[in-house]
């Protein structure tokens, strides 16, 4: 039910930004951030391409934002749901520095539940170690 809820989810948002590009305003941005294996750590380099990306957003308190927290499947499930939840707390806290008000920010912890990628591969592996940082108009 949650794959299907995840599926619906992103199908949306991509016929979303699809829509929304035509109209040259899209609705959903999404930036996502990579980890190494185990780690929550940012480094520099996304750091600036996250400030760069946040600071291309017209009125960004006007805005929500969703910090989307994901693992692969190596590791225990409560060790995933705790670095998934240390992915989030570090993006937030990058949020939090950049000015971005914290009552905008919305967290969902998913650890290695609901992977948009195969774990079965490594490339897949890599690319589901991620934060989705989302950002949507709050009239949506």
């Amino acid at each position: 039910m949650q794959k299907l809820l995840l599926i619906s989810l992103l199908l949306f948002i991509v016929l979303t930004n699809t829509f929304a590009q035509e109209q040259e305003q899209p609705a959903f941005r999404i930036f996502s951030i990579y980890f190494g294996g185990g780690s929550y750590y940012i480094d520099e380099e996304q750091v600036g391409e996250l400030y760069k990306f946040l600071d291309a957003i017209e009125n960004i308190e006007t805005q929500e934002i969703s910090i989307h927290s994901h693992t692969d499947n190596i590791g225990s499930l409560q060790y995933n749901q705790y670095l998934s939840q240390m992915r989030s707390e570090a993006a937030f806290n990058k949020l939090l520095q950049r000015g971005i008000p914290q009552d905008i920010i919305t967290i969902a912890d998913f650890g290695e539940q609901n992977p948009v990628y195969s774990n079965d591969t490594m490339n897949g592996k890599l690319r589901n170690r991620r934060v989705d940082v989302i950002i949507k108009p709050l009239n949506l």
